[in-house]
């Protein structure tokens, strides 16, 4: 039992370990809940309700994406506290305000800026997601699992753009 604490309470744990577990988690909750992993309906399913209010008779928010608690937004509950729970285990949880030295020299030393970066970012991801019928997670991580060609196809193609965007954003300071 002090081993498995010990490990526990690791910064970082092996990505050995880490991906095991992920899969475990992925089969388990295809045999358990049904349900595939992905997060950005979820997000969705939040937006809706704002959406909802702001357009009473919007045919998407009526029909396509109802504003209702669904399992992804569970699992958007789950990844929060789990995240939190980790950290706080670890003893590594802080409150970030995008502090760290690459984003400053990237971005500037105002914080509202990086917020703002983060959030269009974020806009952008999720609308991209929506698109694409999915999230990172629920292409690549469900969809791997499943052994979809898509899956495989998409993970090139996100490194790729990854590689592509870092040399864009940050050049060659990194």
């Amino acid at each position: 039992m002090n081993w498995l604490m010990t490990q526990i309470r690791k910064e970082e744990w092996s990505p050995y370990v880490a991906g095991a577990l992920l899969g475990i988690v992925g089969i388990l909750t295809v045999v358990v809940a049904h349900q595939l992993l992905g997060a950005s309906g979820g997000f969705e399913n939040l937006a809706a309700y704002i959406g909802k209010v702001i357009s009473p008779n919007n045919v998407y928010f009526g029909f396509m994406m109802k504003p209702e608690i669904t399992y992804p937004v569970i699992l958007l509950v789950g990844i929060f506290f789990g995240g939190m729970l980790g950290s706080l285990s670890s003893g590594t949880f802080k409150f970030r305000t995008m502090d760290s030295e690459q984003w400053k020299s990237a971005y500037g030393k105002q914080t509202w800026k990086r917020w703002l970066l983060l959030f269009v970012g974020g806009i952008v991801v999720e609308f991209a997601a929506g698109i694409a019928g999915g999230c990172t997670s629920g292409l690549a991580i469900s969809g791997g699992m499943l052994l979809a060609p898509a899956a495989f196809l998409f993970i090139g193609g996100m490194f790729a753009s990854g590689i592509g965007t870092a040399l864009l954003v940050y050049g060659k300071k990194y």
